[in-house]
């Protein structure tokens, strides 16, 4: 993460959603361990109505937002990786995460507030970026067939010669 001299985050994502932040931010709260929100505070009579900004804290990793009307949509555009250690965090995160597992593919989910996340396993770069052009198309082949990932059926595929 990009952090200036006194290791203070200096880019802060900034979500907009129509109404709920304020849910929103009590959800990720729950669900990111060494996780808070910091502050709060409501704007009335602003030319969209009532504004409310959040600032919340997710494992350490400051976001705001802010729930201002339907001006703006979040889309897929913009995701948010989760570096998994192994599988027990890919599941959990997945589990807690996604609001329509069916239709999640390649270890991107969608949450109920639409906004997307990548429930990513450090273990995927390190078996994709095999120096085998081979070994490492059968490892994105095998991802490209999953939705959430699954590190044994990548580490099979890595290891598969045949």
């Amino acid at each position: 993460m990009l952090k200036t001299k006194n290791n203070m985050q200096n880019i802060t994502p900034f979500l907009w959603f129509d109404k709920n932040a304020k849910k929103a931010a009590e959800f990720y709260v729950s669900v990111f361990p060494n996780s808070k929100i910091i502050s709060s505070s409501v704007m009335d009579n602003t030319p969209s109505g009532t504004v409310e900004i959040l600032s919340i804290s997710l494992n350490g990793n400051e976001f705001s937002l802010m729930s201002a009307g339907p001006f703006d949509k979040i889309n897929r555009a913009i995701s948010f990786v989760i570096t998994c250690q192994n599988q027990a965090e890919v599941d959990y995160y997945w589990e807690k995460l996604s609001a329509v597992k069916s239709a999640e593919q390649c270890g991107w989910l969608k949450d109920k507030f639409g906004v997307t996340w990548q429930v990513v396993p450090k273990q995927l770069g390190e078996l994709m970026g095999d120096p085998d052009p081979a070994v490492a198309s059968r490892v994105q082949q095998a991802m490209l067939k999953m939705k959430k990932i699954i590190i044994s059926d990548l580490q099979i595929a890595h290891d598969n010669n045949s």
